[in-house]
């Protein structure tokens, strides 16, 4: 694979900055994350030697990185129906139905929006991540539904990762969940990490997780379940699954932090991203999406409507 390797000498107004923050600042065209990766895999030199990405600059110091130019793409495109609720030049929102994983992992290579976006977008998607998810900022988990925003250039793509970053991307979800929850409102604030057994699952993790914090508002009440707006402050993995099995309030239908749905076939949890209101990365302007509950969301909301009038005898 061809590379490039750019030669920065660190200025006096700069010194003291993190490593990877500096480089991102002076490199335009490569993430904050890429470039951690980059001195993780030994690709950046301080002065000639090796660096951690908290490695504080000074005035003087002589920094190579180098970058490997993308990879050629082997993931193959797909001719596979995408649902556009918005697109332009930069950037294209999506509603991503159930089932639908979203970028192609070892030995999976087909069937991801990845597969389909290539074909939709032909050259036009950012190649910032790489070959594997070319475009993709953030994601929702294959069986969740939904709303999702895809960069189309590395410009879109640097400016929505510095949106999510500031956590200036709001992203609302609905969930029904398992039980009664009893208090209208509330914030769930508790670090996420790997599970520390079940490699598949992620935990609170007060020793090695992340900070994460959801809010939540109750929509509807039934006997059993509850309809809930979920806002999320962080994105972790699985975060609104993880916090609210954490509270004993589990995503009905999510088999991996709770029980299978016994009132209907949900295809996993329930779970949609509804609302996304982002600013343009390119014109700044406010934007606000929205995608209608799904099927299988309605279905279940009927049947819990019918259950709750039996049960009160009307």
């Amino acid at each position: 694979m061809e590379s490039r390797t750019e030669v920065i000498v660190v200025e006096t107004g700069d010194e003291g900055r993190r490593l990877d923050a500096f480089l991102a600042s002076r490199l335009g065209t490569v993430s904050r994350s890429h470039i951690q990766k980059l001195i993780e895999e030994g690709m950046v030199t301080v002065d000639g030697a090796a660096a951690k990405c908290g490695t504080k600059v000074k005035a003087g110091m002589t920094i190579e990185v180098t970058v490997p130019e993308p990879e050629p793409l082997e993931v193959k495109a797909q001719d596979i129906p995408l649902d556009i609720v918005f697109e332009d030049d930069n950037i294209i929102v999506i509603n991503k139905p159930k089932n639908l994983v979203v970028h192609p992992a070892a030995g999976n290579k087909e069937g991801t929006l990845v597969n389909a976006l290539l074909h939709h977008c032909r050259d036009s998607l950012s190649d910032i991540n790489g070959v594997i998810r070319p475009g993709i900022v953030h994601r929702i988990d294959k069986d969740t539904t939904g709303l999702l925003v895809i960069a189309k250039s590395n410009e879109a793509h640097l400016g929505l990762s510095d949106q999510l970053k500031k956590h200036l991307i709001r992203r609302t979800y609905e969930a029904i969940v398992d039980g009664v929850v009893k208090t209208d409102s509330g914030t769930i604030s508790a670090p996420i990490g790997r599970h520390p057994v079940n490699r598949k699952k992620m935990a609170v993790n007060y020793k090695n997780g992340k900070p994460a914090v959801t809010h939540y508002k109750v929509i509807e009440r039934f006997p059993t379940h509850t309809w809930l707006q979920c806002e999320l402050e962080t994105g972790r993995t699985h975060q609104i699954r993880v916090h609210m099995a954490s509270i004993g309030h589990p995503v009905t239908g999510d088999e991996l932090y709770g029980k299978k749905c016994s009132l209907m076939d949900t295809g996993g949890q329930v779970l949609h991203a509804r609302y996304l209101r982002l600013k343009h990365p390119v014109t700044n302007e406010e934007m606000i999406f929205e995608a209608p509950l799904p099927g299988y969301f309605t279905a279940l909301l009927n049947i819990l409507r019918d259950v709750r009038s039996r049960f009160s005898g009307k």
